[in-house]
């Protein structure tokens, strides 16, 4: 069984961070900590996941970082990050090339293929210094 089967289906909550609710960036958190014990920063400079330019900024900065790089998306817990909009808002978890674990809308984590309507939103994939595969 793939790691990721432990968090499909946990539902989406604004400002969520455990099993009980999450919301995409909460989603990654849960996973990095629980599979690999990277206790990823807790950003709560937004309020809820429709202040799109709060996120994308937070996004943009911690990017920059040095925990994080570009990469080309191949490995498992590699971060793909997504526009919704103009702005990038949106996070996925790297399951297998092409597929992501991520927070479906505002409805419950789920697995899905990268291609199709989410490719035309993809930004870009960085992985984080600490992560293996």
């Amino acid at each position: 069984m793939n790691w990721s089967a432990a968090y499909v289906g946990i539902p989406f909550e604004d400002h969520g961070r455990d099993r009980s609710g999450c919301d995409c960036y909460g989603l990654a958190r849960l996973v990095y900590l629980g599979e690999m014990g990277i206790d990823l920063p807790e950003y709560g400079l937004y309020a809820s996941a429709d202040e799109h330019a709060e996120i994308a900024a937070l996004i943009d900065g911690a990017a920059a970082g040095p925990e994080w790089s570009p990469c080309d998306g191949g490995r498992s817990f590699d971060l793909a990050v997504f526009r919704r909009g103009r702005l990038a808002t949106h996070l996925g978890l790297v399951v297998l090339p092409g597929i992501m674990l991520h927070m479906a809308d505002e409805d419950a984590a789920k697995v899905e293929r990268i291609a199709g309507p989410w490719s035309s939103r993809l930004v870009g994939y960085w992985r984080h210094a600490g992560a293996s595969a």
